[in-house]
């Protein structure tokens, strides 16, 4: 992926977007960042958004060669951002790092999937909570408003593992999740 044969991909997409119009739910694709133009144009007249995988942590360009800030990914035509991607944690990226770039995403207009998780060794220590507690706390502070925030809970030990969560453990992380977020926010 992240060709103009990836469009193709996409057909698909927009034709289950058509065929469910009405239906209570979103649709947001995130492309690879030399997919966006052209998925912003493709996607024009449906009901999809536009999403970007990652951003920089600063507003708009500076001496950041190579980064994306968000004030670019908005002008191409995204309105939402993955930000604190497992992927990108374990590459190095704070809960600093992640934190200045939720709170630019937001002054540049774009909506934020938040993505937080633990790790096999996190689990096994049961230490979850705490680790879901402090990328929530961390990543969000200083933040003013959380209307255009989207926690996406992506347990670190199942992604390309194979390994499904069990429906009471999302349930019970959720639930914790959510009551971090109502007590603490």
């Amino acid at each position: 992926f992240g060709d103009q044969k990836s469009l193709n991909s996409l057909n698909k997409v927009i034709k289950f977007s058509n065929k469910h119009k009405g239906k209570r739910f979103k649709l947001i694709y995130c492309p690879p960042y030399t997919l966006l133009e052209s998925f912003s144009k493709k996607i024009k007249k449906t009901k999809i958004e536009l999403g970007a995988q990652n951003c920089h942590f600063a507003i708009s360009t500076g001496p950041f060669t190579g980064s994306i800030s968000p004030s670019m990914l908005k002008k191409i035509g995204s309105n939402y951002v993955i930000i604190g991607h497992s992927e990108n944690r374990f590459a190095g990226e704070t809960d600093a790092q992640i934190n200045k770039k939720i709170n630019s995403s937001i002054k540049c207009g774009l909506k934020i999937i938040f993505c937080i998780g633990e790790t096999l060794i996190q689990k096994r220590k049961k230490i979850t909570n705490k680790i879901l507690r402090k990328q929530i706390l961390k990543g969000l502070s200083k933040t003013n408003t959380f209307n255009n925030i989207l926690i996406a809970y992506e347990p670190v030990w199942s992604i390309g593992t194979g390994v499904i969560p069990k429906t009471y453990e999302l349930d019970k992380n959720i639930t914790f999740i959510k009551n971090i977020l109502k007590n603490n926010l």
